[in-house]
């Protein structure tokens, strides 16, 4: 899997479980009407009980300046620390939304299955934030790396 290149992304919650946050490649458009993404989170992970719990994500893609923030919320970080190194904003759901990211995906968790280690969440796009386009940041190779925004 190290060599399935994806964008680089910061999954947050907020509601009854608590506000959580975790770093993820693991996320991927499943259709447009009604525009639902999906990601894949660790069954251990503390995050999957709250995101659950919750019933809302966002899904914030990160720009390339933000690979510090990626790592903090990759790690062990206790959760308030996390999100102290973030300016944070919501939209629709309550859901903790990343200013700066390249796009934010605020959602609705609508379904969820167990597959493996993971649990596949399903979520339904309630509100977009989109920020500047600059260099976007992908995780490949076991490494972070910069790529190019479009130039028009």
């Amino acid at each position: 899997m190290a060599r399935l290149g994806a964008a680089v992304n910061i999954i947050t919650s907020d509601g009854p479980g608590g506000r959580s946050g975790l770093t993820a490649s693991a996320v991927c458009s499943v259709t447009d009407d009604p525009p639902t993404l999906l990601i894949c989170i660790n069954r251990n992970s503390d995050n999957n009980a709250a995101f659950r719990r919750n019933g809302v994500v966002c899904i914030n893609t990160l720009a390339h300046d933000h690979e510090e923030l990626s790592r903090l919320f990759a790690g062990s970080a206790v959760m308030e620390d996390r999100f102290a190194a973030g300016a944070w904003t919501t939209l629709e759901t309550g859901a903790p939304v990343l200013e700066g990211a390249a796009v934010s995906f605020d959602c609705r968790i609508k379904e969820a299955s167990e597959v493996g280690t993971h649990t596949v969440f399903f979520c339904e796009v309630e509100a977009i934030a989109v920020g500047p386009l600059t260099e976007g940041l992908i995780y490949f190779g076991r490494a972070y790396h910069r790529i190019a925004g479009a130039t028009n």
